[in-house]
């Protein structure tokens, strides 16, 4: 991963590269030619190797009301190799491979196209082949391991793993809920896992997503499209058919005979396999929304959930099934900007739950970061399957159609291949 380009000739002089500029909300990315200026005192210079894209990106990309802005450039889950370093930078120098991280004290009018500043707010700029960050951002990495693998530490593994193995301490022989099996979900799962979680469950609305997470430790499944709320006239039809297939349906069980009434008469979108209706003592329950669902399947509500998704209705989902007097639910998904949440206070204040938000892991970068990484070196954690697709840096606008049409897990940008 070792640097091709001389630094002491770019050293203290601005530099012409390519970026990929977000011009509009929603509007693909178009390739330009900007000029990214010197790294100040404690700023560093990075030249990207690859970036990865992430579901915030895209948030971002289509955010249209502030705090978006326009041109900005987008990407920061990267790694790359420091060009140049400005005063008082100690901790790294040119050569060095680097992934930045986090993103409170991000450079944001260093980089310049048609003498216009670019808004880089909440992002590292890692659509650009070089961007200028304050060191405080940096980590330094072993140089062999491979940057498509590397990048991912920037965010999503991070944030994952760190939500489950920091923010939240899951205890081993734990139960844990996941709301939402993207990329950032499927690292928690990762980390529910690494933390001895007896049960991990799995919720989404795609079902092909299920066979995959169980790569990563998903243990059970919930389709959240099939648990939406029923009526009550629609609850008490649907045990009459039960009734009546016990005493004309060959004395079958309740189970098995409103079974065959469902495919017979198609009257009802229930799915018998995920659990939603369950017999027992000659009695039948009807699993009228996720809330219900998740906590009968746990006893009582998951000891965590994670909703990881970024939608507020989703995130009082996940802490109704939070069990009560210990569970702690774990908000990784960005919603839209002046997103609300409706909380029973006195549910927050009687139910003995925790709510807390969780940016990158909850994780601290210059000790946090390095240990995750060194699970990663010593085989403890492994981040392979998380990466499904890979572009070229022209080909970008590719990359956001796969991740749009869930076709990826990770998607990475390669700017020099």
């Amino acid at each position: 991963m070792a640097d091709g380009k001389s630094s002491s000739e770019t050293a203290g002089k601005p530099i012409r590269c390519k970026a990929a500029i977000c011009r509009e909300a929603g509007e693909p990315l178009v390739i330009e030619e900007i000029m990214v200026a010197p790294p100040s005192p404690y700023e560093v210079r990075i030249r990207i190797i690859c970036t990865s894209l992430c579901h915030s990106d895209v948030t971002f990309w289509k955010l249209k009301d502030p705090p978006a802005c326009f041109p900005r450039i987008l990407g920061h889950e990267a790694v790359g190799v420091v060009e140049s370093v400005g005063e008082n930078v100690n901790e790294v120098a040119a050569g060095d491979v680097v992934i930045p991280v986090s993103c409170r004290n991000v450079v944001s009018v260093t980089i310049a196209v048609r003498n216009t500043a670019i808004c880089v707010q909440n992002s590292h700029s890692g659509f650009s082949e070089y961007t200028v960050v304050d060191v405080s951002n940096v980590v330094k990495i072993d140089p062999s391991i491979p940057p498509n693998r590397a990048c991912l530490f920037g965010c999503c593994v991070a944030t994952g793993v760190g939500a489950a193995c920091k923010t939240a301490k899951v205890v081993a022989g734990s139960t844990v809920a996941i709301f939402g099996l993207g990329s950032i979900g499927l690292a928690v799962a990762k980390g529910a896992k690494l933390c001895g979680a007896a049960r991990i469950i799995g919720v989404d609305v795609n079902p092909d997503k299920f066979e995959v997470a169980k790569i990563f430790g998903v243990t059970e499944f919930i389709n959240s499209k099939e648990c939406g709320d029923k009526s009550l006239s629609q609850v008490y039809f649907f045990l009459f058919l039960c009734l009546y297939n016990i005493f004309f349906g060959w004395f079958q069980p309740a189970f098995d005979g409103a079974e065959l009434c469902y495919e017979a008469y198609g009257l009802f979108q229930f799915r018998f396999s995920s659990g939603r209706i369950r017999s027992g003592s000659g009695l039948v329950q009807v699993y009228e929304n996720l809330v219900q669902l998740v906590i009968e399947m746990t006893g009582g509500g998951a000891d965590y959930c994670f909703e990881c998704v970024g939608i507020s209705s989703l995130v009082e989902e996940a802490f109704a099934s939070c069990r009560k007097g210990w569970g702690k639910t774990v908000v990784l998904g960005v919603d839209k900007p002046g997103a609300e949440l409706k909380l029973s206070s006195s549910e927050v204040l009687v139910s003995g739950k925790t709510l807390t938000g969780c940016l990158y892991g909850g994780l601290k970068t210059k000790t946090d970061v390095p240990l995750l990484i060194k699970r990663y070196t010593d085989k403890e954690l492994t981040v392979d399957e998380f990466v499904t697709h890979e572009v070229k840096f022209e080909d970008i606008n590719r990359a956001f159609e796969l991740l749009l049409g869930g076709k990826c897990i990770r998607c990475l940008i390669w700017m020099d291949k």
